[in-house]
């Protein structure tokens, strides 16, 4: 069974830092994309960022040059690293998973991603 678990959230004031850290676990496919998602409080799910299988990474204009997603193949991690951070990036931050051969591995899409964790809080006060 597949799991997906985020920790590194938390408060911080604006122009702060903030590294999360998702631990991947359960699956057995080389093919891995994966990503981020967040949710701010009264809004919908918005796409952050993913990386590919053979690590290209692509971000929402809202956070490009100050958000970078990392990988550590080999414990299973995916990092997202948030710099200069701002109110407007307060939201439960998720990370996503897919393994499926074939599918997109585009951020934008809540569906190019089958598995879900359960969220970390990223507060940031002005």
């Amino acid at each position: 069974q597949v799991r997906l678990e985020e920790s590194g959230g938390g408060s911080v004031q604006a122009g702060g830092s903030l590294k999360l850290s998702c631990v991947i676990s359960g699956y057995d496919s080389q093919r891995n994309c994966l990503g981020w998602f967040r949710q701010a409080p009264g809004k919908g799910r918005e796409g952050v960022g993913s990386i590919a299988p053979f690590g290209m990474t692509t971000y929402d204009d809202s956070v490009k040059g100050r958000f970078t997603i990392s990988q550590d193949t080999f414990k299973s991690v995916v990092y997202l690293e948030m710099d200069n951070l701002k109110p407007d990036d307060t939201a439960m931050y998720y990370c996503v998973a897919d393994f499926r051969a074939g599918h997109s591995c585009f951020y934008y899409y809540a569906r190019n991603f089958e598995y879900w964790g359960q969220g970390t809080q990223v507060i940031v006060s002005s």
